[in-house]
């Protein structure tokens, strides 16, 4: 996760052992003031794993359990084997990882899946969107990665039917740190409403109720139900202050009609919604 000046430059925060809709041409919904979630918190870890902990974490969420979670932990290497960042990806076909464009420098050589115990699993290749760069703030800040195998986990769907909605329940999971600033590559998920949505861009905001996002969950994502099914609407991607506890979070759409067509060229057999 990054730190995002509400739309302003970005300030890419140290990566290293932590970490509108439709096709653009309607008119964006504009931030709105964020309502509680009607869901219970329960809820998020069931989603992407049993709940664990009730403890807070991601912020004001809770510690799930990784066994079958299509939440994952991806370490990327570069060139000598070394560590160069963590972040989250969601499994979104057999052989394919969603993640963020800022979690591959250009330094990256590998990228290593963990998927909560037993080995990790090297990846067969990764790409950015070709779109995206540091200074386009949030903007097409997704990612593919693509596996040799089957990685063992059930695929979340796309959500690529319809727009989000400004003020509907939304769920978010990734492997970052909690509201203390706890260590990473620990799965949490954690329930938020959303408040702004724009042709590239998801927003939440950080509230006594309301879950938000930390460093090491970037990559990670934004969940909305559709026909009673979770899927992906968009991808963690930065924040609008370094503290994790207030601000805004941003998240790449995936409704935004260039990263769906990146996405769906790389991973055809993709699940939707």
């Amino acid at each position: 996760m990054r730190r995002a000046g509400a739309w302003a430059a970005l300030v890419l925060l140290v990566l290293a052992g932590a970490c509108g809709g439709g096709d653009g041409s309607s008119t964006p919904a504009s931030p709105s003031s964020p309502s509680a979630p009607t869901i219970p918190l329960s809820t998020a870890c069931g989603v992407v794993g049993p709940a664990v902990s009730g403890a807070t974490a991601i912020v004001n969420g809770a510690e799930c359990s990784t066994a079958g979670s299509a939440v994952v932990l991806l370490n990327m290497k570069d060139s000598g084997g070394q560590q160069i960042g963590s972040c989250s990806g969601t499994v979104i076909a057999p052989k394919a990882i969603l993640t963020a464009a800022h979690c591959l420098p250009a330094a990256t050589a590998a990228v290593n899946v963990f998927l909560g115990s037993g080995p990790q699993q090297i990846s067969q290749s990764f790409a950015p969107h070709p779109s995206w760069r540091e200074a386009n703030n949030t903007a097409f800040d997704a990612a593919v990665v693509l596996m040799p195998e089957v990685i063992g986990r059930t695929p979340v769907p796309l959500l690529v039917s319809r727009d989000a909605r400004v003020g509907e329940n939304a769920i978010l999971a990734g492997w970052g740190k909690d509201s203390l600033a706890g260590v990473t590559s620990t799965l949490r998920a954690g329930v938020t409403t959303i408040t702004g949505v724009t042709a590239l861009t998801l927003q939440t905001t950080s509230s006594a109720t309301a879950s938000a996002v930390c460093q090491g969950d970037s990559g990670g994502a934004i969940l909305l139900s559709e026909g009673g099914v979770w899927a992906v609407a968009g991808v963690i991607s930065a924040n609008s202050t370094l503290a994790c506890s207030f601000g805004d979070n941003f998240y790449s759409n995936l409704r935004n009609a260039d990263i769906s067509s990146f996405i769906l060229a790389r991973v055809p057999d993709a699940a939707r919604r």
